[in-house]
């Protein structure tokens, strides 16, 4: 399962609605793809639908689709958001990950 902190939540509803979106019903996509500086890089998404491998789960009153494969990658994170001045956006805190890069965008196990 994937946590989402409680300022990721609030960041995930206004943008939801800003795209057209309805936090209630539509799903934020968690994925990792190839890539990136450290191997693997996470892929953050709405989505209206979900595919026959996907896993579906709420956490703090957010609908999470991943699919299988990705999920194996992501078990235990938690998505969080730091705004400000020196904020990245969307953290991806993963336990999972034994190296990650200097932007938190890409990591490898």
């Amino acid at each position: 399962m994937i946590k989402v902190s409680d300022t990721a939540k609030k960041k995930v509803v206004e943008l939801m609605t800003d795209d057209g979106f309805d936090a209630t019903t539509d799903y934020v996509r968690v994925g990792v793809k190839s890539g990136g500086c450290s191997g693997l890089s996470y892929d953050l998404s709405f989505d209206k639908d979900t595919q026959e491998n996907d896993k579906v789960f709420e956490e703090n009153d957010v609908r999470i689709v991943v699919d299988k494969k990705s999920f194996l990658y992501l078990v235990g994170t938690t998505l969080e958001y730091s705004g400000g001045l020196n904020g990245k956006g969307f953290v991806f805190n993963n336990p999972n990950a034994n190296r990650t890069c200097g932007c938190g965008e890409s990591f490898s196990l």
